[in-house]
């Protein structure tokens, strides 16, 4: 015995979704990008972390752990 199918009279609308983007959506991903382009085009202006950097040590103690 089949059960009987329903079929909808009209496929479903997207009335309610929005389809367009926030102004943040393409204004952050445009800054971060002029950014990075004006590091690339002057590196005189980016400069250097001086002192100890923790990140060295940590890589140096794992592979520390690592090697035991």
């Amino acid at each position: 015995m089949s059960a009987p199918t329903h079929i909808r009279p009209h496929p479903a609308t997207r009335a309610g979704a929005d389809s367009r983007l926030p102004w943040w959506a393409l204004a952050l991903p445009t800054l971060a990008f002029a950014a990075l382009l004006a590091l690339i085009l002057n590196p005189s202006d980016a400069q250097a972390a001086t002192g100890d950097p923790a990140i060295t040590h940590l890589f140096e103690r794992v592979q520390q752990l690592i090697a035991r």
